[in-house]
C-alpha cells in the first residue's frame, strides 16, 4: 500500500473484522495431554489475544462514535391518522422513527408513516415529547418533512444529523439502522450493504413502480440501499447510518421473517426531496407522458424502448408512439438494458424545467427521427378525500391521471371511493355506490370535492332540511338520477319487548342425538346451564343439569339448533305472576316442580346507550344479564362501554369496550343519566385533562383523556342523547 493513502471508515471496519475473523481462526497444533504447547505458542498466545482484543475495542469503538452521531437526532413519531374506507372517516394510530436534519427542526421521515395524519408527535432523545406539523410528503420516493414545535421543548437543545452522500457506498460496507421498532425505545441494529442499486418490481414493464393503493403509485424514482440490518415495524423512516456517522439513507421497507432484508431510500434522493419540500411544501417534477423499458429482451443493441405513451400527453403531442426506441436525449446516447437503470432515467427527466423542450432522437423500425417534447407539471396521483357523515359516503377529488386510468372525459365531478351499510347514500333508490361520480346535487354542478364540501356545509348549518336532495351521478358512462335523504333518521335506543312471562333460567336444547350420548334416547327437552342468583327460580328447586321435558304438562321436544328458544318461547306464553309446572328428569327420577313466574328482564340488546361524538365512545346501561356474566352484585354502579372509536380520545385515554366508567373526574356514574351529566359538564368546561375510573375483570384502572376541543364549534351539539 502506498505510504500516504487513506482508507474510509467502512474499509477499516471491513479490515478489523477480517483481521478479527484471521485471529480467531488461525490454526494451530492441537494441544493435548501427550503433546504440550511449545514454548513459542506459549510465548505468541497472549500477544494474539492482546491484538484481538485491541481490534475489537477498535471496532466497538468506532460503531459508538458513528452511532453517537446521529443517535440523539432520532426520533419516534407518533400519528394520530384519519383513513377513509367503508363509508367513513376511521380514526386510527401509525407510529414510525425519523431523523432531525436541520436547526430549525425538520425531521426526515417516509410518507408511509405520516400518511393520512391528522395530528403528530415527536419523542425526542431526552424523552421530552412535542407537537409536530407536517411539512411536506412526496408518495413517489415515499419521504415526508415533518417540522417540531420548538416552544414545546421549553428552551431545550436537540441534535442535527448530517446527511452523507450515498453514491460512496459500496457493497460490504457496514452500516447500521436506527429507529423505534414496534412503538418501543430507540435501538440500533449493525449490517452490511447488500445491493447499492435495488429495485422493487414485479417485472421490466414497471420497473421500480410499487403502489400504495389502486391510484398513488411510489418508489418510481428509487434505487434501493438493500442491507442486511434488521428493521422491523416502527423502523421506517429512520436513519441507516454508515461508520462516520453520517445518514447515507432513510430506511423504508423490511423483511423479518425467513432472513433480514432492509430497504432504504438513498440520502441523495432525500437531500434533493427534503429541500424541496421544506422550500416548496412540494416537489415540482417534469412530466412527458410516456414509459420506458430495457431493451435486454427486445433485440435491440442500443437505446430505450419506450413502453407506453399516454393519449394527448407531452410525448404523444410529439409524434412519439410506444415501441419507438430512444437513442440520444438532449443529444447524448443512451442505452438502458437492464431494469436497475430505468429509475435514474425518470429521475433525470423529471427534475429538468418544466415547461422546457426535450430533444429526443428515436428509431421506429428503419427510420430515425427526432421528437421536441415540452414538458408539462407532474400532477399528483391521488386527489384528497373527505367524509361526509350525514349521507355515509366517501367522496375522492378526481385527478388528471384518475381520469386516464378510468378513461373518463375530463376531471369533473367527485368520486365516490366508498358507502356506509343503512346510510342515506346506501338506502336511495338507486342507491349510491363505490366508483359512481357526483356530478350535480339539485341542480348544483360539482366540478370538485370543494363545491361538494362548500354544498355539504352549508345544507348542514341550515335549519329547514329539504326531504330529499335530488343527486345526478354517472355510472359506467351512464348518467342516473337519486334521491337522497340530506340527514339520516335520527338514532333511537333499540325497542324493547313488553314484559312477559319469564322464568330465570338459561338453557341448551337436548335433542335425539346428544340425549342417546346421555343413555337415553327418550330424554328429549332443555338442559339447564344455570339458575340465575337473586330470581324467583332460585328460589324454587331447579338445578343446573336438570333436564326440562315438560312445561304444565306439555312435551318439550326440540329437534336443533332453530328451536334452542322454544322453551322461553313457551314460557312468555303465560302470565307473569303464575305459577307453572316444570317437569324435570334428575338422575333416573321425574320430578314435578311449581316455580313462580316473573316478568322478562332487559337484555343486552335491549339495553339504552348514549353516543359521545366529542369522545367518540358510545356506552350502555348494565343490565341484569352484565351482572350476572361479570359476577357483579347490586352495589357494582356503572356504564359499559361497548365501542371506542380507534384513536378517538376514549381510545387513546385507554378505554376499551367492556371497560365499566364508575366516576368520571370527581362525579359518581350509576347509570345513563349521572354520566350523561359528568360529560356536560366536561364538555362545558372544556377540560384539558378528564379522569376516567373504570372497572375491568377484577382491577380498576385510572385512564386520563387529554382532549383537543375545536374553539369555532360548540361540539356538544353532535352528542346524541335519548331520554
Amino acid at each position: 500500500m502506498p505510504k500516504h493513502a487513506k482508507l474510509s471508515r467502512p474499509a477499516i471496519a471491513s479490515c478489523l473484522i477480517a483481521m478479527l475473523c484471521a485471529v480467531s481462526t488461525t490454526s494451530w497444533p492441537v494441544q493435548s495431554s501427550a503433546q504440550p504447547a511449545t514454548a513459542e505458542m506459549q510465548e505468541l498466545a497472549p500477544i494474539n489475544q492482546q491484538r484481538a482484543d485491541r481490534l475489537r475495542e477498535d471496532l466497538r469503538h468506532m460503531v459508538a462514535l458513528a452511532r453517537d452521531r446521529v443517535f440523539p437526532a432520532l426520533v419516534n413519531i407518533r400519528v394520530i391518522t384519519a383513513r377513509y374506507y367503508g363509508g367513513r372517516e376511521r380514526k386510527g394510530q401509525a407510529t414510525g422513527s425519523g431523523t432531525i436534519i436541520s436547526g430549525e427542526g425538520h425531521v426526515l421521515t417516509n410518507f408511509h408513516v405520516v400518511q393520512n395524519g391528522k395530528k403528530f408527535k415527536c419523542t425526542l432523545s431526552n424523552k421530552k415529547e412535542v407537537d409536530a406539523e407536517l411539512v411536506g410528503e412526496d408518495p413517489l420516493t415515499d419521504l415526508a418533512i415533518l417540522k417540531i414545535d420548538l416552544l414545546g421543548l421549553d428552551g431545550q437543545g436537540f441534535s442535527v444529523a448530517k446527511l452523507g452522500d450515498s453514491e460512496e457506498l459500496e457493497i460490504g460496507d457496514t452500516v447500521m439502522a436506527m429507529g423505534s421498532p414496534w412503538a418501543l425505545s430507540r435501538s440500533v441494529t449493525l449490517g452490511i450493504v447488500s445491493n447499492t442499486e435495488r429495485i422493487l418490481a414485479g417485472s421490466d414493464d414497471d420497473a421500480g413502480e410499487m403502489r400504495f393503493n389502486r391510484d398513488q403509485r411510489t418508489g418510481i424514482f428509487n434505487r434501493w440501499i438493500q442491507h442486511d440490518a434488521a428493521i422491523n415495524p416502527g423502523n421506517s423512516g429512520g436513519p441507516l447510518v454508515n461508520l462516520k456517522g453520517e445518514v447515507v439513507g432513510v430506511n423504508a421497507r423490511g423483511t423479518f421473517f425467513g432472513g433480514d432484508m432492509g430497504f432504504a431510500i438513498p440520502s441523495n434522493v432525500a437531500k434533493r426531496v427534503a429541500a424541496d419540500l421544506i422550500e416548496h411544501r412540494g416537489v415540482s417534477r417534469s412530466w412527458y407522458g410516456m414509459s420506458f423499458k430495457p431493451i435486454k429482451k427486445s433485440g435491440h443493441k442500443e437505446g430505450v424502448l419506450v413502453n407506453s405513451v399516454v393519449e394527448n400527453g407531452p410525448a404523444d403531442q410529439a409524434g412519439v408512439k410506444a415501441g419507438d426506441v430512444v437513442m440520444t436525449i438532449d443529444g447524448d446516447p443512451i442505452t438502458v438494458w437492464f431494469p436497475e437503470e430505468v429509475p435514474p432515467l425518470l429521475d433525470r427527466l423529471a427534475n429538468l424545467r418544466i415547461g422546457g423542450q426535450l430533444s429526443v432522437t428515436y428509431k421506429r423500425g428503419d427510420e430515425t427521427a427526432t421528437a421536441i417534447i415540452k414538458s408539462a407539471r407532474l400532477e399528483k396521483d391521488r386527489g384528497d378525500e373527505a367524509a361526509f357523515k350525514a349521507w355515509g359516503l366517501v367522496a375522492i377529488d378526481i385527478t388528471a391521471k384518475m381520469a386516464r386510468e378510468r378513461r373518463l372525459e375530463n376531471t369533473d365531478g367527485v368520486l365516490i371511493g366508498s358507502v356506509r351499510n343503512g346510510s342515506p347514500a346506501m338506502m336511495a333508490e338507486p342507491s349510491l355506490a363505490s366508483g359512481d361520480i357526483i356530478h350535480a346535487i339539485d341542480g348544483q354542478p360539482m366540478l370538485e370535492l370543494q363545491d361538494l364540501l362548500d354544498f355539504y356545509e352549508a345544507l348542514m348549518d341550515a335549519e329547514d332540511l329539504p326531504d330529499y336532495l335530488l343527486v345526478e351521478f354517472d355510472r359506467r358512462g351512464k348518467s342516473n338520477l337519486t334521491l337522497v335523504k340530506p340527514k339520516p333518521d335520527k338514532d333511537v335506543d333499540p325497542p324493547r319487548e313488553v314484559a312477559k312471562a319469564w322464568i330465570g333460567v338459561a338453557v341448551q336444547p337436548v335433542v335425539k342425538k346428544l340425549a342417546k350420548h346421555l343413555g337415553d334416547p327418550e330424554l328429549v327437552g332443555f338442559r339447564i346451564t344455570r339458575v340465575y342468583p337473586r330470581t324467583l327460580a332460585a328460589d324454587s328447586d331447579l338445578k343446573v343439569g336438570d333436564v326440562i321435558t315438560k312445561l304444565n304438562g306439555e312435551r318439550l321436544k326440540p329437534r336443533g339448533k332453530q328451536d334452542s328458544g322454544m322453551f322461553h318461547r313457551q314460557v312468555r306464553r303465560l302470565h307473569s305472576g303464575d305459577e307453572a309446572t316444570i317437569t324435570v328428569r334428575r338422575a333416573d327420577a321425574e320430578n314435578d316442580i311449581q316455580v313462580s313466574l316473573e316478568r322478562t328482564r332487559i337484555t343486552q340488546q335491549e339495553a339504552r346507550r348514549d353516543h359521545n361524538r366529542d369522545f367518540e365512545l358510545i356506552v350502555r346501561e348494565v343490565t341484569f344479564f352484565d351482572r350476572d356474566e361479570s359476577r357483579w352484585d347490586d352495589s357494582v354502579k356503572g356504564v359499559l362501554i361497548t365501542d371506542a372509536e380507534a384513536a378517538g380520545w376514549a381510545r387513546l385515554a385507554g378505554m376499551r369496550p367492556r371497560d365499566l366508567i364508575q366516576r368520571i373526574d370527581d362525579q359518581r356514574i350509576t347509570g345513563l343519566k349521572s354520566y350523561r351529566k359528568a360529560m356536560e359538564a366536561v364538555t362545558e368546561s372544556k377540560s384539558e385533562r378528564v379522569v376516567f375510573v373504570v372497572l375491568r375483570g377484577s382491577r380498576t384502572h385510572f385512564q386520563y383523556a387529554e382532549p383537543e376541543w375545536s374553539p369555532a364549534k360548540d361540539d356538544s351539539q353532535d352528542n346524541e342523547k335519548e331520554e
